[in-house]
């Protein structure tokens, strides 16, 4: 019996096997997830840049401190004259108003 090679059987091993040709790369899912990360990225950044360009940040008062103890000064004096009937009737009921006396007795 003659030793027959590879070659000459049609089976080649499999060191001298010839790849399949693969479709374009476009055509593979797994490159679309890589790819996918990055653009997202990208327009995510878009996206913000156009909300800081489309809505700015208000000016911000020069004088913000006194204007904030304004604020304070204004909602204290509100509720002190939300107040001011329920201080009068308490106070009308400790000291009531005392009576005119006729001087003639």
């Amino acid at each position: 019996m003659a030793s027959t090679s590879a070659v000459e059987t049609g089976n080649p091993s499999p060191a001298q096997q010839v790849p399949e040709q693969s479709g374009p790369w476009w055509h593979y899912p797994h490159v679309w997830m890589i790819i996918a990360g990055p653009a997202i990225v990208v327009v995510a950044g878009f996206v913000t840049l156009w909300l800081a360009i489309r809505t700015p940040d208000p000016v911000v008062d020069e004088n913000y401190y006194q204007s904030g103890l304004n604020i304070n000064e204004t909602l204290r004096k509100e509720a002190a004259r939300r107040m001011m009937p329920a201080v009068q009737g308490r106070n009308h009921a400790a000291q009531p108003a005392e009576e005119s006396v006729p001087s003639g007795h």
